[in-house]
């Protein structure tokens, strides 16, 4: 990053101010958010008025006892000059209980109790001593239980939350009536009910959804993660409304050998908003997903070795990636409960995802920290970014069934703008989510025409892909991605197939390993070497047929150590080196069967939050963006 000139900067600095913007948003994401009093976690003092103080007196030879709990004498100083400090300090539980006669017998230990820091007896406060007049020998055997405190005569509770005291009812901070704030009966709670005490929707509370699925799981669209690992992001509430916002900046030198190669200084990056509240009895969310890559990389895109897909100049993208258009999304989604396990979902967007693949590679864990995308890009997820989707789905805790109609039809050349929406092409995709560490999915999709220079073409699309995650001590994680796609243009016979393997492994809060390999079929339409094509050398090459397929592939390796941390984001410098393979026939078009290309580059993004003291509710990760 150092040979970056100034006269590049340029394109980096819109990236910089895209995801500032966010930052402010999302600055208050640190302060801590109100939570409901949890009364079975409270050990605080119990200075509490309970009646009216009851004067001890003293009799005389308890001066002279040694003292029940610590065998601690009495000195005569004590035991003729009465101690005041229990009338200074605010009566604590004295409360008119039966009375035995104190130090013969030491009161049984109540676990997890505490009675606040005042002096033991061993300082010669009796009323301590005695703990205010209780009889703690005689409590009924329900008083085993660490978070009951059920005084003798008077009813027990099942509620063991909580301690059933008289006159406690209606006292500031203690509840009216009984309630199981067990975490069985949170995880059965209705979406969207308040918890005693609560004064309004909390992050943790917001991020559960129907079914109990955690808003964590969500992938790009409507796809599913797996619940072990997460995207870095950031949350804030403002009122009733939760805002999330993440994403992710590379500011980069890329740099492709061969005689198809290029070299570019630019920068990639996307920033996701999304606005989530409680409606009609359901969750609904609205979504953003910006990116300023037709400025940062150009029209054109960024060199990227046996690439294809879209075109440029009313000619095909070949050896680069083509930029996102700058509405990657707009769209909003409405989740709601059918029963306690069953919901169903209706997702719509003038700019979105339909049911159909995996998980989009900027979104993946695995994939989230490598700058360049997959070169089987347009067999697998490309459809992520479709103008004109609506899907519907139902879904329990373990899968989810969706149906979308969308346009097929790729982005056009105008990246700024919205393309015209065609609900012309259908798709559906089965997610099966079996356990914390896995989500498997498999998708069908017809796509009408999605070629504009082909326009008569249509396509079916199939996918299967394996997500793996895992956590690695309180800060990484390790994810990993299995795909299969396929494509089976109406012009060809035969699928085309693309295989992929990633994985990344997040080791610490400083250092990150990714690596990524592909197999890819590709026709001699898709890498342009149809038409006869003159080298740099002056060799004019002949071309293949249409038809023709090649099996090219990648093998890519990288690093990433962070420099610098903020209250919300850290920033990393890595690099990345790629081997690719192509086959004899097309060692002239590419000057060498293993062409390499290159990535050094700083990247930007929100940090992951410790896992320290996260608690795992069903899929629930609780802490999410703070630290």
């Amino acid at each position: 990053m150092y040979l970056l000139s100034l006269r590049h900067c340029w394109r980096i600095a819109p990236a910089l101010v895209l995801v500032s913007g966010i930052a402010v948003v999302t600055a208050g994401a640190q302060q801590p958010q109100p939570t409901a009093h949890d009364s079975s976690k409270s050990k605080t003092h119990m200075n509490m008025p309970m009646g009216t103080p009851t004067k001890k007196k003293t009799p005389a030879a308890s001066h002279k006892a040694t003292s029940s709990t610590a065998g601690e004498k009495v000195t005569g100083k004590s035991a003729t000059k009465p101690r005041s400090s229990a009338k200074k300090r605010s009566p604590t539980m004295a409360m008119p209980m039966p009375t035995k006669s104190a130090g013969k017998k030491k009161p049984p230990a109540m676990s997890g109790m505490q009675m606040g820091a005042h002096p033991s007896a061993a300082h010669g406060d009796t009323t301590h001593r005695k703990m205010g007049a209780m009889d703690m020998q005689n409590m009924p055997r329900a008083a085993k239980d660490s978070t009951h405190m059920n005084m003798p005569n008077i009813p027990s509770k099942p509620d063991s939350a909580h301690m059933n005291m008289p006159g406690m009812a209606g006292m500031p901070g203690m509840p009216s009536e009984k309630r199981d704030t067990s975490a069985g009966a949170m995880k059965e709670m209705p979406q969207g009910m308040k918890m005693p005490g609560m004064k309004g929707h909390t992050t943790d509370d917001m991020m559960i959804g129907p079914a109990g699925v955690s808003m964590e799981r969500m992938g790009s669209g409507t796809t599913w993660i797996p619940d072990a690992v997460s995207m870095p992001s950031r949350t804030r509430m403002v009122g009733s409304w939760m805002f999330m916002a993440h994403g992710f900046v590379f500011a980069q030198y890329d740099h492709q050998s061969g005689e198809r190669g290029d070299d570019q200084f630019g920068s990639l990056n996307w920033a996701m908003l999304m606005a989530t509240h409680q409606l009609a009895g359901g969750r609904f969310q609205a979504r953003t997903l910006l990116s300023l890559d037709p400025f940062t990389v150009t029209n054109r895109g960024y060199p990227l070795l046996l690439q294809t897909g879209e075109s440029y100049k009313g000619q095909p993208l070949y050896d680069r990636q083509h930029p996102h258009d700058f509405w990657m999304e707009l769209g909003a989604l409405y989740q709601r409960p059918i029963t306690k396990s069953l919901a169903w979902s209706l997702y719509a967007a003038p700019s979105g995802e339909p049911a159909l693949g995996p998980v989009a590679f900027m979104h993946r864990p695995s994939a989230m920290d490598i700058p360049n995308a997959p070169i089987g890009h347009h067999w697998q997820d490309a459809t992520h970014v479709s103008f004109g989707v609506v899907t519907a789905g139902m879904f329990t805790h373990t899968w989810q069934l969706e149906g979308s109609v969308f346009n097929g039809r790729e982005p056009d050349e105008k990246r700024w703008d919205f393309d015209r929406i065609h609900l012309d092409s259908y798709s559906g995709r089965l997610t099966l989510n079996p356990n914390a560490h896995w989500s498997f999915s498999g998708a069908y999709g017809y796509l009408k025409s999605p070629e504009g220079l082909n326009p008569t073409e249509s396509m079916h699309r199939i996918t299967a892909s394996a997500e793996h995650g895992t956590s690695l001590g309180s800060d990484g994680q390790v994810a990993s991605t299995l795909i299969w796609a396929a494509n089976k243009h109406s012009s060809m016979s035969g699928l085309s197939n693309s295989f992929l393997l990633e994985s990344e492994a997040i080791l610490d809060k400083k250092n990150t390993l990714f690596g990524r390999t592909e197999l890819v079929q590709k026709s001699a339409e898709e890498l342009v070497v149809v038409n006869p094509v003159l080298t740099s050398k002056g060799v004019l090459l002949p071309g293949f047929p249409t038809t023709q397929h090649f099996n090219v592939g990648t093998a890519q390796l990288g690093y990433i150590r962070e420099l610098a941390r903020t209250h919300w984001a850290t920033i990393g410098l890595g690099a990345a080196g790629t081997l690719n393979f192509v086959p004899s026939p097309l060692e002239p078009y590419y000057g060498s069967k293993v062409p390499v290309g290159t990535f050094i580059f700083l990247r930007l993004r929100p940090f992951h939050a410790s896992k320290k003291g996260m608690t795992d509710r069903g899929g629930m990760k609780m802490g999410t963006g703070h630290e």
